[in-house]
């Protein structure tokens, strides 16, 4: 039997096509390349070791480069000639004392850093084949990571800036903008000249006042910076050292505006991330 072309639904033009979100689409590490890269015990040592130390060995205590090497209970550890200190791969790193294998971390970071509305401490369990309390540590463990590597990043150039009320499960109290059961945050996006996203902080505020963003801005913006924001009266504390746009509008149409594409991207993801926590 031949199927009618109706039967089939319209079809999508090439235009249409082309018009969809390049973010959405843009290449990364797919899972089977990741297993090819990653696939055994001594791809993920051999990474590792060239992510810690790309210059060769330096020792955490002395940094001195000097060193020999030797295998203990199938563990190899780098022994400084200068100071005598002994030295492992997961040394000082979350995986330290852990007696998981290196692959399944680097999985664990994989699946998580891959995942755009967060995955579960139970949905990773599943993936990696160990246990609920394993799979919740592992978790905690890299997202503390994550945190502490971006604790003193600080924005500049072009930065596109917003306010939110996030979080809040608890029952009763005031609802919407301002209830006592969501926390005050910041969210920020520094942009390329051309509009392109390169790097976001996320911060919560003890409120929106220009005592609290003062010394947000003071922690997170370079100073000259290029501030795009909505109306928030807090925000005027942006124009003692940096220039300063209000995006004019309301509703959809400042979303959508140029200067704060972006940061409403960021903020729709975070959402979509706590949903999923």
């Amino acid at each position: 039997m031949r199927a009618d072309r109706s039967m089939l639904g319209p079809s999508l033009h090439r235009d249409q096509i082309m018009a969809m979100n390049r973010v959405q689409f843009q290449a990364g590490l797919s899972l089977p390349a990741f297993l090819k890269r990653y696939g055994n015990a001594q791809q993920c040592e051999q990474a590792l070791e060239i992510s810690r130390w790309p210059q060769g060995f330096v020792c955490p205590r002395c940094a001195a480069n000097a060193h020999s090497r030797f295998q203990r209970q199938g563990t190899t550890y780098w022994q400084c000639t200068a100071c005598y200190r002994q030295t492992s791969l997961r040394s000082g790193t979350v995986m330290d004392n852990s007696k998981l294998p290196l692959r399944t971390w680097l999985l664990g970071m994989y699946l998580l850093g891959q995942s755009k509305t967060n995955l579960s401490a139970l949905e990773l369990m599943r993936h990696l084949g160990v246990s609920y309390p394993t799979a919740w540590r592992m978790k905690h463990k890299l997202m503390q990571a994550m945190t502490q590597r971006e604790a003193n990043r600080k924005l500049g150039g072009i930065v596109q800036l917003d306010d939110a009320y996030l979080g809040g499960e608890r029952n009763g109290g005031k609802a919407g903008r301002g209830s006592e059961n969501k926390r005050p945050f910041v969210i920020a996006v520094e942009t390329t000249e051309d509009g392109r996203p390169l790097r976001a902080v996320m911060d919560p505020v003890p409120g929106f006042t220009k005592a609290a963003l003062s010394e947000w801005i003071g922690q997170r913006l370079h100073p000259g910076a290029d501030v795009y924001s909505d109306g928030l009266g807090a925000f005027r504390a942006l124009e003692a050292e940096h220039a300063h746009t209000v995006i004019e509008g309301s509703g959809r149409s400042r979303c959508e505006a140029e200067n704060a594409r972006w940061v409403n991207v960021v903020l729709s993801n975070l959402k979509r991330l706590l949903d999923g926590a």
